[in-house]
């Protein structure tokens, strides 16, 4: 049963608490797609204790193979009375419902029954399982057995039922092969299911002594924190049940090796329990830039963004800034990198004779033209050839492609990919494919991200999993507060008293926002999904046709598989 899975995960439940259902199947042969059960043999065991066992023959429908016949003793006349597939199955299923499966080399059984669950077009439990082989090649060396077949460790742990190739006879030996294991790993301080699922003798035993640090931390969703000796932060993580997600951390499940490292230095684990799982990654977001620990690989630096500007002078350039400044200039951005601020702005010279010197151009003052001029890639305001109304024609053109509709940008760009493709150059091709996404994804990162700067409140909700709802108050693009109200109950004055205890936000200088680009984007994801209600709005909201963000959902799929051709270099 499915509840039963996700219970035990959770809560670790206690090895003595377990039921186990130990099977063994006889078949026809080893393929599960061509061959047939012949025998089914189970014993339900709990606390050490028979609780139950369940034995049945099945017709496979076949001859059984005279090989098979000599390796177990089951003879076509013993199956041609017993029950076709189907109804063993559900009998089976009825004695093991609600149970962990157990098998020795479980691979082969389960998948013999997942097979005859898809041809009687019956959906597989999905028990959990445990596989006696798996256990044993952890805990028992070459030096005590010559394999670690069931024979070979029944003998091992003194099972009081001798392996035979019969289906309950090889459960029985099972059953106690299982037990001597579990003897074995609760020596070493395994004492719940999902430890003994994930055990693996390549978790040191120093690791897997600190699994105590997980003991008092809640079922909750939130952020855990671990910090050494010196109660540094070492590492920040989120879930949604912040015990079973810490926990994991010291079992085989996790194989990261700077996580090894970084457990063998923790001490302590801080959780952070929070109203939603949005507060939850927003929480994580600004506790890893607060303390930038050393084994976070991302957000550690929010700070190091990058804009494309367009300047407010006579003559407007394109220039890289670190930060929106408020002298009414148009932004895009931010870029994670200053490679990609430059591919950016590489892209908009591309198709748009904007001027690229970098000092300030005086009317009055003129200059002898650059190269650019005579290539025909500027208009060379510098020598006064062009005015500074007919420079303002080259500017709208760049304001449009930058907030406003880029379509007809795109259209160029595609046009001169495609006529490069056609001469086989290919790495050019890749170098304006690279510009146009790279623009294409600041211009849309600051479209998206405009409207939510300018926003003095946005409160919205959406359907939480318990039945009630989950809402979220937004200021100025950061999360000022959220909570969630109780099934059935009135989600209005939870609205009302979080909008009364959410954090005060001052404006920021749009298109950035309050808050970090990740967590903003974050935010945005959120509003974008789906079920998601707006509440109630302080301010307008707004996003230009044509604009950069629906070229972008369109573009980046497409442009992935049409320009990945030899030559080409990566976005």
């Amino acid at each position: 049963m499915r509840m039963v899975q996700g219970t035990l995960d959770d809560l670790g439940t206690p090895l003595s608490d377990v039921t186990f259902v130990v099977v063994d199947l006889e078949t026809t042969g080893g393929s599960p797609s061509e061959c047939g059960i012949t025998e089914i043999g189970a014993v339900k065991v709990r606390g050490g204790e028979v609780l139950g066992e369940f034995q049945t023959f099945v017709n496979p429908g076949e001859p059984i193979p005279a090989f098979i016949t000599v390796l177990t003793g089951i003879t076509d006349a013993m199956v041609r009375s017993a029950p076709r597939v189907e109804p063993a199955l559900v009998a089976f299923l009825e004695f093991a419902a609600g149970s962990v499966l157990v098998a020795h080399n479980a691979g082969f059984d389960i998948s013999f029954l997942k097979a005859a669950c898809a041809r009687a077009d019956r959906d597989w439990p999905r028990f959990p399982v445990v596989d006696t082989v798996h256990l044993a090649r952890q805990l028992v060396s070459r030096d005590e057995v010559p394999n670690h077949r069931l024979g070979s460790l029944a003998r091992l742990f003194g099972a009081t039922t001798v392996p035979d190739h019969r289906a309950l006879h090889d459960a029985r030996a099972t059953v106690d092969v299982l037990h001597g294991l579990i003897a074995r790993v609760g020596s070493l301080g395994v004492h719940s299911l999902e430890e003994l699922k994930g055990y693996s003798s390549r978790v040191p035993t120093a690791t897997r002594r600190k699994r105590h640090l997980a003991d008092h931390l809640p079922e909750a969703a939130g952020v855990y924190l671990f910090k050494d000796g010196q109660g540094r932060v070492l590492y920040v993580g989120t879930s949604v049940s912040i015990r079973t997600r810490v926990r994991s951390y010291f079992t085989a499940s996790e194989q990261r090796r700077r996580m090894a490292e970084m457990v063998r230095i923790a001490e302590s684990v801080t959780p952070i329990v929070c109203a939603t799982p949005l507060e939850a990654e927003v929480r994580e977001l600004r506790l890893i830039a607060e303390h930038k620990p050393r084994y976070n690989r991302r957000s550690r630096h929010p700070e190091r963004a990058w804009w494309v500007k367009l300047t407010v002078e006579p003559f407007p350039r394109l220039s890289i800034v670190r930060d929106v400044a408020g002298d009414d200039a148009r932004y895009i951005g931010p870029f994670a990198s200053r490679g990609s601020a430059d591919d950016a702005v590489a892209g908009v010279h591309e198709i748009v004779p904007l001027r690229q010197c970098l000092e300030r151009l005086s009317v009055t003052r003129l200059r002898s033209a650059c190269a650019l001029a005579d290539m025909g890639r500027c208009g060379a305001p510098c020598d006064g050839t062009q005015s500074v109304d007919e420079y303002a024609e080259v500017v709208a053109e760049a304001v449009a492609l930058l907030t406003g509709d880029a379509r007809p940008a795109v259209s160029t760009w595609r046009h001169r990919m495609d006529h490069l493709a056609e001469q086989q150059r290919f790495e050019d091709a890749g170098v304006v494919r690279d510009r146009m996404i790279s623009l294409v994804r600041g211009a849309s990162r600051a479209q998206r991200l405009d409207p939510l700067a300018r926003t003095a409140e946005l409160v919205a909700a959406r359907r939480s999993e318990t039945g009630g709802w989950e809402i979220m108050c937004i200021r100025f693009g950061r999360l000022a507060g959220s909570t969630q109200s109780p099934r059935g109950a009135d989600p209005m004055p939870y609205v009302e008293a979080l909008r009364a205890s959410a954090e005060v936000v001052p404006a920021p200088l749009p298109p950035s926002t309050a808050a970090t680009p990740e967590e903003s984007e974050k935010v945005l994801r959120w509003l974008d999904a789906p079920g998601v209600r707006l509440v109630d709005i302080v301010g307008t909201w707004t996003c230009p046709v044509g604009g950069a963000t629906g070229i972008r959902q369109e573009l980046e799929p497409v442009e992935a598989s049409k320009w990945n051709a030899p030559g080409f270099r990566s976005a």
